[in-house]
């Protein structure tokens, strides 16, 4: 019996220790809300397909919608580079 393929766990408002929640500190019109927005109205069932054919053993996925909503914000704030965002302030405002 195979395992189904599962993705490591995502949610975008997820709560921190300080501040409470990424909502709060962001300000009401940042580019993150729209990508989110985004994001969910996007058919990602062709991504979820592949990874649901794949040996779901070793390490869980990341979400893809997640993944999707990090690659158009790297881009629109202009790191192409999939090695850039990671070196690059979090929580610049653009």
């Amino acid at each position: 019996m195979v395992k189904p393929k599962s993705f490591r766990p995502w949610n975008p408002e997820q709560t921190l220790l300080f501040p409470p929640s990424p909502v709060e500190w962001l300000p009401e019109n940042h580019l993150v809300f729209f990508l989110l927005d985004l994001a969910a109205e996007l058919d990602l069932r062709e991504i979820h397909s592949y990874d649901l054919q794949k040996d779901p053993r070793g390490e869980k996925a990341y979400e893809p919608r997640m993944m999707v909503v990090l690659l158009l914000y790297a881009y629109r704030v202009g790191l192409p580079s999939s090695r850039l965002p990671g070196r690059r302030p979090a929580c610049r405002r653009h």
